[in-house]
């Protein structure tokens, strides 16, 4: 009998290390949150100051996580891909440094991914791709670098995509012709290379395509007479060489921005008031 002491008592061990630890409430920023019955979490314009903490990642109920226009600092935490039921998550307008965590792919029912105007810095996780239900995603105005992947076109359900205004490298990757729902494809002030896909021609929802401002080669591609819905069309300051395609009478856009290229002439007649200046020094 006495040897069953032992082992009850490793078996008790066992069973109050088993014991579910999972907290039933959070602080946040001073405030006690229930985990069971806190599904929306809009901290809005609350001046709130510091880290994002870990333990936000606990509220797995949320479908709603609204901390925009904050004066928040440091990185986005990990544990913000636990929360697998979110829908909207709005961060933008803070001081969010570091980098946009690859655990982002987990918030695979995410229809809003708002970042922007922050300081974050890194390239963009392929992991993006795994969110199929995004509508939005807006990363623009950030420190961000490096190639867009090309795990993006998985996001087919998307309508409006803004990487402006940050360091991105390399080339628009193909895949981006397969989200054929966008409306606005927003690329500007970046470092981008190579030339214009012309898969960006199965995009004929788009209304705006901005790719001004980076360092983009080739020739226009005659796909571009597909946009029959451009309003806003922005190629200028790129490096872009070649005849202008006649194809881009047929975009909706009828005075797209082309200047600061190296286009040569003759010019289609629909947009020769719209060239502006060329450089057409290597021209025939």
């Amino acid at each position: 009998m006495k040897k069953l002491y032992p082992l009850l008592s490793v078996l008790f061990l066992i069973y109050w290390g088993c014991e579910d630890t999972t907290p039933t409430e959070v602080t946040l920023w001073g405030e006690v949150y229930s985990v069971e019955d806190t599904d929306t979490l809009n901290l809005e314009s609350s001046g709130l100051t510091g880290s994002i903490p870990p333990g936000i990642g606990n509220l797995t109920n949320l479908t709603l996580l609204d901390l925009r226009n904050n004066q928040l600092t440091g990185s986005i935490p990990s544990e913000i891909g636990n929360l697998t039921n979110l829908t909207i998550l709005r961060l933008e307008d803070n001081q969010l440094t570091g980098e946009i965590p690859s655990e982002i792919g987990n918030l695979t029912n995410l229809s809003w991914l708002w970042l922007y105007n922050n300081q974050l810095t890194g390239s963009i996780p392929s992991e993006i791709g795994n969110l199929t239900n995004l509508t939005w995603l807006r990363l623009y105005g950030n420190e961000l670098t490096g190639s867009i992947p090309s795990e993006i076109g998985n996001l087919t359900n998307l309508t409006y995509l803004s990487l402006s205004l940050n360091e991105l490298t390399g080339s628009i990757p193909s895949e981006i012709g397969n989200m054929i729902n966008l409306t606005q494809l927003i690329l500007g002030s970046n470092q981008l290379t190579g030339s214009i896909p012309p898969e960006i021609g199965n995009l004929t929802n788009l209304e705006v395509l901005w790719l001004s401002d980076n360092q983009l080669t080739g020739s226009i591609p005659p796909e571009i007479g597909n946009l029959t819905n451009l309003i806003g069309l922005r190629l200028n300051d790129n490096q872009l060489t070649g005849i202008i395609p006649d194809e881009i009478c047929n975009q909706g856009d009828s005075s797209p921005e082309l200047e600061y290229n190296q286009l040569c002439p003759p010019y289609p007649s629909c947009i020769e008031d719209y060239v502006g200046v060329q450089d057409t020094t290597n021209c025939n």
